[in-house]
């Protein structure tokens, strides 16, 4: 099979989908890869180290569209590549579908075969693909609320851990998933005060087990959540749904009440945000705006800030699938492997992830229906 790697157009996005060691790994079972030039310099990587490794370096990303049976990218399509695919072709990527009506249609009217990253999932529902960014994402959105809190960045001035004498930042995750579960971790090794609410209560159990009782945990529902949100100095949106839209739990009100100078960093915003004022797109060259005197940070591929560490790490848990689709092509790989099928989300001009298709409002058509 050709596997075609371009660059990333989308806004500030460095990553890149494979590594020189993937190439290599696509080569040693015979099959070609083709790389876009230039594709791999956000993350460190020069052309020559992907042609030493076996890989063709092509001028253009239609080069790549052309040529390539399946596409490895990092991010969604951007509207000037939904007319580079052709019928057929595999498409292996995070989607993100359900906030993404034009995209999802153009995957349909090429006839793509379209695998989300995100919605790959294991029999224990667990999310392979999705979790190093959900990691990196956790982490960092921490950080960046810990620098946005500063006042020369619009922040209320105020240190996340406190000095002696002085009390800590309060941050409240919502979402007790990969990603809250990590900035919970920074949170609690920067010495802030760390709530975290979730709909589960066994979730909440294995929280407080992990951390030994250090951050506080509540179930989340409108009265709790209102009013850890009003104390927070940074509320961290955590909450997914695979491959759904996610839910608006902050509402406005909720934010209005919040301390000026406070701020919210919303990861779920590349599945339409978790906070009912976040209700645009920032990037990582304007990633914030101020709503009711707070802080909006709305950035969806905060993992592109560090472009080496989440390609490494993407490039880790996405190589075997994506050499399993190589070597055993699309309906075979499907067949054998549950977890990868679950991560199909348009074939043949259908949409085949039911969240999707109800986000979306078009028809759904199961998976197994098309496979047989």
């Amino acid at each position: 099979m050709i596997v075609g790697v371009p660059r990333e157009i989308k806004r500030d996005e460095n990553r890149i989908a494979i590594t020189p060691g993937g190439v290599a790994a696509f080569v040693e079972r015979g099959h070609q890869v083709i790389v876009e030039r230039g594709a791999g310099a956000g993350s460190g990587f020069d052309d020559e180290e992907f042609r030493s490794a076996g890989a063709r370096t092509a001028p253009a990303r239609e080069d790549v569209f052309a040529r390539a049976d399946l596409i490895l990218k990092v991010k969604e399509p951007q509207p000037e590549e939904f007319d580079l695919f052709r019928e057929g072709q595999i498409l292996f990527t995070f989607l993100h579908l359900a906030p993404e009506p034009e995209l999802t249609r153009a995957l349909m009217r090429r006839r793509v075969a379209a695998l989300a990253y995100e919605t790959v999932q294991l029999p224990d529902g667990s999310l392979p693909l999705l979790n190093p960014m959900s990691e990196v994402a956790g982490r960092m959105a921490t950080q960046i609320g810990a620098r946005l809190l500063e006042k020369p960045q619009g922040g209320r001035g105020v240190l996340l851990g406190g000095v002696p004498g002085v009390p800590p930042a309060d941050v409240v995750i919502v979402g007790g998933g990969a990603v809250g579960l990590n900035a919970a971790r920074v949170a609690l090794g920067m010495g802030a005060q760390v709530v975290i609410l979730d709909i589960s209560a066994d979730r909440l159990r294995y929280i407080d087990d992990v951390f030994h009782g250090r951050i506080l945990t509540l179930m989340s529902n409108p009265f709790n959540l209102g009013s850890a949100v009003r104390r927070a100095d940074l509320l961290v949106g955590a909450v997914l749904i695979p491959g759904a839209r996610a839910p608006k739990l902050v509402t406005e009100e909720m934010v209005a009440d919040m301390k000026p100078g406070s701020v919210i960093v919303d990861v779920a915003i590349d599945q339409g945000g978790s906070v009912e004022t976040i209700d645009r797109v920032t990037s990582h060259s304007e990633p914030t705006y101020v709503r009711h005197g707070v802080v909006h940070y709305a950035v969806p591929n905060i993992p592109g800030a560090v472009p080496r560490t989440s390609t490494f790490a993407l490039t880790n848990v996405t190589l075997p699938y994506a050499r399993e689709l190589a070597d055993k092509g699309l309906r075979e790989a499907l067949r054998a492997n549950l977890a990868l099928a679950k991560g199909v989300n348009v074939l043949a001009g259908e949409v085949t992830y039911e969240a999707v298709a109800t986000a979306i409002g078009v028809n759904y058509r199961p998976l197994q229906a098309l496979l047989s």
